[in-house]
């Protein structure tokens, strides 16, 4: 069975149970159909069986003279004659007729004279069922006898039956549903924990393995699967730490050797203060390199078990408050649920957020704060000040390298800090902003889900 367009969005357990439903209810609504047909049809008959049998009754009562004459037994015909019945003879003419019969009525029997036996409905407010039943001596008919009854005793159980069984349909339709939902909830409910528990596994700890405890054949052949796919992560990243460890290991010592002479060349020419400039850049730089790959050597001599590509914004921020100094004044601080996660890396989170925490302290007044939030698009971290914000002209410039809102302003950067924030959140399929406004700057970096 197709599953309807506006199931397609719900979750397997609502799909599974509203389709089964509809299943249910086109069998519910043909069963209750046919059953009130059936109904119908046997009332029907029972309806024409008593009229018939009043009218053989009636036929008994009937005298005919060897002139064609109809007379009546009025001795054994009274009682026929007050429930409706008509006797016409053969030349069309109304020997006897009900008491207090309507002119219509009497039209509508004398229609059937002459005609066999058949039935006829009149009446629309309070229909009447006539029945005609010829009256033969050898093979020539003599007379027609109509009899009649009301039908809204019959109407009334056709409609006490249409919404009985309508009622006992949705009844046990809505019962059937629930049972399904909870059956369907109940057999799946092993797959969603397998598929939650695989997911921690594969973030937090891929050398975990389902045990193998006795399963249905089909949850058995998921675990496995679940088995193989944690296999081939834990193997990726046993490479991946190998790696990083091996390269990090040989980075170390032409660092320690730059920087090594990068401080001999200070101590030759001291009196350059251009050359002094330039020097102390370049250790700058060497100096973040080596922490970053101090970094990366103790995560591999951890053996950290943790996928790539995700960590928790919170610790990752507090640990880059930790080493940023804070100017003379200025409070800063950080909201950030410690649950949530981003799918990037802490390091390269941190590179991110370094530049525009650095931009907010260097013009705030008072007050830095970030904030990390889940949204509908990914989760947004949110770095305001209280200075005096950017201009509107000025939103999309600061992400422009080598732009500078004020060259004068005796800041030693060159203006490209934003713009590698920029490039690092679009190569982790994220995106910034910058909210211009008189009331403080706001940047928003909205990254994808870890």
């Amino acid at each position: 069975m197709r599953v309807p367009a506006w199931l397609g969005g719900r979750s397997l357990r609502d799909r599974l149970s509203w389709s089964a439903s509809a299943v249910v209810a086109v069998w519910l609504v043909l069963l209750a159909v046919g059953a009130n047909v059936l109904l119908s049809s046997a009332l029907s008959g029972q309806a024409d069986a008593v009229l018939q049998a009043r009218a053989e009754a009636t036929a008994i009562t009937l005298n005919v003279t060897p002139s064609g004459m109809v007379t009546v037994d009025e001795a054994r015909d009274d009682q026929a004659l007050d429930v409706g019945t008509w006797i016409i003879a053969r030349d069309g003419t109304l020997v006897e007729g009900p008491p207090g019969s309507s002119p219509a009525l009497d039209q509508a029997a004398l229609r059937l004279a002459g005609r066999g036996q058949q039935t006829a409905d009149v009446g629309d407010e309070d229909p009447l069922r006539l029945f005609a039943l010829p009256v033969t001596e050898g093979d020539a008919q003599v007379a027609t006898i109509v009899t009649s009854t009301s039908l809204a005793p019959y109407r009334q159980l056709e409609r006490l039956a249409l919404w009985g069984s309508a009622a006992v349909a949705l009844v046990l339709l809505v019962i059937v549903h629930l049972v399904l939902r909870a059956n369907v909830g109940r057999a799946l409910r092993p797959v969603q924990e397998m598929s939650q528990q695989a997911a921690r596994w594969s973030a937090d700890d891929v050398d975990r393995r389902f045990d193998g405890q006795s399963r249905p054949t089909e949850l058995a052949e998921l675990a496995a699967t679940l088995d193989g796919v944690l296999d081939r992560l834990s193997a990726v990243l046993r490479h991946e730490q190998r790696l990083t460890a091996e390269l990090s290991h040989e980075l170390r010592t032409p660092l320690a050797r730059l920087r090594a002479e990068v401080e001999l060349t200070q101590e030759r020419r001291p009196g350059d203060p251009v050359v002094a400039g330039g020097l102390a850049a370049i250790d700058a730089a060497a100096e973040d390199m080596q922490k970053i790959i101090e970094t990366l050597l103790e995560a591999a001599r951890a053996g950290t078990r943790t996928a790539p590509g995700r960590c928790r914004p919170a610790p990752a921020v507090a640990a880059l408050l930790a080493t940023t100094g804070l100017p003379r004044g200025v409070q800063v601080s950080a909201e950030i649920d410690p649950e949530l996660t981003v799918g990037v890396d802490a390091a390269v989170l941190q590179r991110m957020l370094a530049p525009v925490l650095d931009n907010a302290l260097r013009y705030a007044r008072s007050s830095v704060s970030v904030r990390g939030e889940r949204g509908s698009d990914g989760v947004r971290l949110v770095v305001e000040d209280d200075g005096p914000g950017v201009a509107a002209a000025d939103a999309d410039r600061v992400f422009r390298p080598g732009w500078r809102a004020d060259p004068d302003d005796d800041h030693p950067g060159g203006g490209l800090g934003l713009a590698l924030t920029a490039r690092l959140v679009a190569s982790s399929a994220g995106w910034i902003t910058c909210l211009p406004g008189g009331s403080g700057g706001r940047f928003e970096i909205t990254l994808p889900p870890g």
